[in-house]
């Protein structure tokens, strides 16, 4: 018996006006699940997130939440609660305040008691146990995000809403944090719905990623999916880094196709879509699947224009004559000397079927729909 998504979209279409937020959206999530909204400003992500919060209504279609229809629900009747970017926290009230707050406007009423035991157990399932007394100024920023979770999880909800709550997060601080969240998403068993336009942050936290774009869903799957196999051009440029190099059909070899790239290189890559002989596509190549060698073992040649030193890794812009710049990215082993210096010439392989083709079209993508219905099967 498949189990009732804990959300779901039903042909949901929002527009402000005459601007259409959001188009025709299907989605099923599964209970449990970490699931990021990635994509550009504008794409309808938070739109969509502000419809699973009752925040916003749908102009056409349905949104159920543990198969109830939503439907003129207020927020305060859901069983979501939001963690704002900015945290909304109240500085007036000390951290255990803040995070018994919505307790305090239940109904019917709690007891203090019960308040009290229950706020106690948000702050240690946050890791801020004897916090309590402390006023919000005395917190540091990673410790604030972790009381507005506390915040949002102490009336136990059966989904929680993240809106990009990892922003103002310096780079470590956002990193640890990013692990927490995981484990806490583990630990309590409840679906999180995570918005982000940070591809890293997508990949790095989520079960599974929507990939938005022109108010549609582009590509959901796995973040290991997203990543290797994306479903079109834009998925493919906006999720990660990657070379995009511009060339016609030549042939085919089996699955594989034979593009011919500007400077007459062949070279043979995988296909999402059928492609026709002599049609213009774009390849897409990752800068951690390009070799870089001393030695002329691959099929380009270039001069290191620039090195980022990253310590782990190293990354590499190079110059091939008639294809144009292209970004490497190798790892650094401590004591063997193998980093490339600028103006050092370089020969760049890649292993086969590595490099994936899609046909260029006028919007690379931004505006196609890859499915009618995408359902996370768990």
């Amino acid at each position: 018996m498949t189990a009732v998504p804990d959300i779901e979209f039903r042909g949901v279409t929002k527009r402000y006006g005459a601007v259409t937020a959001v188009s025709g959206i299907d989605l099923a999530v599964p209970p449990s699940a970490f699931v990021a909204l990635l994509g550009p400003s504008g794409c309808g992500k938070t739109t969509c997130l502000r419809m699973i919060g009752g925040f916003e209504q749908p102009s056409e279609g349905q949104v159920f939440i543990r198969g109830q229809d939503m439907a003129g629900t207020p927020p305060y009747r859901r069983p979501v609660n939001m963690v704002f970017q900015q945290y909304a926290l109240f500085p007036h009230l000390d951290v255990e305040d803040n995070v018994a707050y919505g307790l305090r406007q239940a109904r019917p009423r709690l007891s203090s008691r019960e308040i009290a035991s229950r706020a106690g157990e948000a702050l240690e399932m946050v890791r801020l146990a004897g916090y309590g007394r402390r006023k919000i100024h005395e917190l540091s920023g990673g410790q604030q995000q972790r009381v507005a979770l506390a915040r949002a999880l102490v009336n136990k909800p059966a989904v929680l809403l993240l809106d990009e709550p990892l922003a103002a997060l310096d780079k470590k601080l956002r990193t640890d944090m990013q692990i927490e969240l995981q484990n806490l998403q583990r630990e309590i068993g409840i679906t999180f719905v995570l918005v982000t336009h940070d591809q890293e942050e997508a990949l790095s936290m989520s079960d599974f990623v929507c990939v938005m774009n022109g108010g549609r869903i582009v590509q959901l799957g796995q973040p290991s999916e997203i990543y290797d196999e994306p479903a079109d051009l834009f998925v493919a440029d906006f999720v990660g880094k990657t070379n995009l190099l511009s060339g016609t059909v030549a042939g085919h070899s089996g699955d594989l196709v034979e593009v011919a790239l500007a400077d007459g290189t062949v070279i043979a890559a995988r296909k999402r879509t059928a492609l026709q002989q002599g049609e213009v596509v774009s390849v897409s190549l990752r800068p951690e699947s390009l070799s870089l060698g001393a030695q002329a073992s691959g099929p380009f040649k270039g001069i290191v224009r620039n090195r980022i030193f990253l310590g782990s890794t190293a990354e590499y812009a190079i110059e091939v004559k008639g294809i144009g710049t292209l970004l490497a990215k190798a790892d650094h082993l401590i004591g063997h000397g193998n980093l490339f210096k600028p103006g050092e010439p370089v020969a760049i392989g890649f292993a086969s079927g590595t490099p994936l083709a899609f046909a260029e079209t006028k919007n690379n993508g931004a505006n196609q729909r890859v499915d009618k219905h995408v359902e996370i099967i768990s």
